[in-house]
C-alpha cells in the first residue's frame, strides 16, 4: 500500500462504500488533531449511504463522545470524564486482585488453561461490572448478551436484550445511587437523557471490555512467544508496562477504529479527500510506519492506540492499571506458562485484533490464598 499510494489509500468499507485509509503516522496524527477540518460526527456521511449499509452498525451516529464534535462532544465528554476521574484506582487494583485469584485457582492445579476464556475475558467483565456497580444478576444477563453479539448469534435480538439489561441497571441506580460509574453518569450536574446514559453504559461495555481483554491476551502472547522479551521481564530490564506499550505500538487491539470525515473537500499531500467521505486512520499501520519505527519504543507512548486530539481515550490510566495488574497476578502465580501449539487463531474483522483463544500449559501449582 505504501509503495502504491503513500499515506492515503483508497479503499471500500463495503461494496460501493468508498473511504480513505490513512497509513502514515504523521498524516494520521495531523488528522486526529484537526477537528475543525475532520469531524468525528458521521451524520452527513450517513445521508449518502443506504439504510442497510453494512458499515452503519459500526460507524453510525450515536450520542457518545467519539461520534460527536463541538459543544455536543464537550457536553458528553465532560460527564464521562467526571465519572472516570472519581474512580479509586487503589480500589480497582484490589478488585482485579480479588477477581484474579479465584480465576487462577480454577485452573492452576490442572496444568492447562485458555487465557482468553478462563482468565482475561471473565476478569475484565467482572472488573468493569464492578466499576459500573452492576449487580451479579444483571451482570450475568449482560455477559450472555455480549457473548451472543460477539458470536454473531441473533445480534439484533441480543442487542435489544442488552439495552433492556442496562435500562434495568439505570432504574436501580436512579433509585439507590452509589459511588460507582453508573451512578455518577446518572447524577452528574450536566443532565443526560435516558438514551444518552444508556449509550454511555454501552460504550463502557463495548469499547471497555473487548479491547482491554485483547490488550491483556495480546501482551501475554508476546511474553510467552518472545523469549528475549520474556527474559527481560523476568530480569527486570523491562516492565510489564513496557510490554503493554510494545503491543500498543506493534499490535494494537483496535487497529482501525479512528474514523473522521472531512467537513469540506481537503487536499493533503496532493491527495484529494472528498467532503463527508470516511477517512479511516489505521492505528496499526500508522504505528508501524517505517518513517517512525526506527525510533526507540521502550517507554515511548507516542503510538496512536489511544487515538489523539480531543477524542483521545479518557480511560487510559484505568486500562493500564487493569491490564498490568491482571498480567502480574497471573505471571507471579504461574511463572512457567508456555503456549500450547504453534498456531493461534485471531477473530475476524478489520476493527479488532483479538485472539479467539490463548491455550497454555504449565507445571500444576497449588491454589493461591483467597481474600
Amino acid at each position: 500500500m505504501r509503495a502504491l499510494f503513500g499515506s492515503y489509500v483508497p479503499v471500500e468499507l463495503a461494496p460501493g462504500v468508498p473511504a480513505t485509509l490513512v497509513i502514515g503516522y504523521r498524516a494520521g496524527l495531523a488528522i486526529l488533531n484537526d477537528p475543525d477540518r475532520f469531524t468525528a460526527d458521521p451524520r452527513d456521511w450517513q445521508q449518502t449511504v443506504e439504510e442497510d449499509c453494512p458499515a452503519l452498525p459500526v460507524l453510525g451516529w450515536r450520542p457518545i463522545p467519539m461520534r460527536n464534535t463541538g459543544h455536543a462532544h464537550a457536553r458528553l465528554r465532560s460527564v464521562v470524564n467526571a465519572a472516570l476521574e472519581d474512580v479509586d484506582l487503589h480500589a480497582v487494583r484490589r478488585a482485579v486482585e480479588r477477581t484474579a485469584v479465584p480465576l487462577i485457582n480454577a485452573f492452576c492445579t490442572t496444568g492447562t488453561a485458555d487465557l482468553v476464556a478462563d482468565y482475561a475475558s471473565p476478569l475484565v467483565f467482572a472488573v468493569i461490572t464492578d466499576l459500573l456497580g452492576c449487580p451479579p444478576a444483571i451482570g450475568r444477563k449482560a455477559a450472555a448478551q455480549l457473548a451472543a453479539i460477539a458470536d454473531g448469534v441473533d445480534v439484533q435480538k441480543a442487542g435489544r436484550a442488552l439495552e433492556a439489561s442496562l435500562f434495568e441497571l439505570m432504574k436501580l441506580k436512579l433509585a439507590t445511587p452509589g459511588t460507582d460509574v453508573a451512578s455518577r453518569l446518572l447524577h452528574h450536574g450536566t443532565a443526560l437523557g435516558d438514551d444518552e446514559i444508556l449509550q454511555q453504559l454501552l460504550l463502557f461495555y463495548g469499547i471497555g471490555m473487548e479491547p482491554l481483554q485483547a490488550l491483556i491476551t495480546n501482551t501475554l502472547r508476546l511474553l510467552l512467544i518472545d523469549e528475549p522479551f520474556s527474559d527481560d521481564i523476568i530480569s527486570g530490564a523491562v516492565s510489564t508496562t513496557d510490554a503493554l506499550e510494545h503491543v500498543l505500538f506493534a499490535d494494537p487491539p483496535l487497529p482501525n477504529n479512528c474514523v473522521r470525515y472531512p467537513v469540506r473537500p481537503a487536499l493533503l499531500d496532493g491527495v484529494r479527500l472528498p467532503a463527508h467521505q470516511p477517512v479511516v486512520v489505521s492505528v496499526a499501520a500508522c504505528n508501524n510506519d517505517p518513517e517512525i519505527t526506527g525510533d526507540r519504543r521502550s517507554g515511548n507512548r507516542a503510538h496512536l492506540a489511544w487515538s489523539a486530539g480531543p477524542h483521545a481515550c479518557p480511560a487510559r490510566p484505568l486500562a493500564y492499571l487493569i491490564a498490568q495488574c491482571a498480567m502480574e497476578q497471573l505471571l507471579e502465580a504461574l511463572p512457567g506458562l508456555a503456549v500450547a501449539g504453534t498456531e493461534l487463531r485471531w477473530r475476524p474483522g478489520p476493527m479488532q485484533r483479538a485472539l479467539v483463544e490463548l491455550p497454555v500449559v504449565f507445571e500444576p501449582a497449588p491454589p493461591l490464598p483467597t481474600y
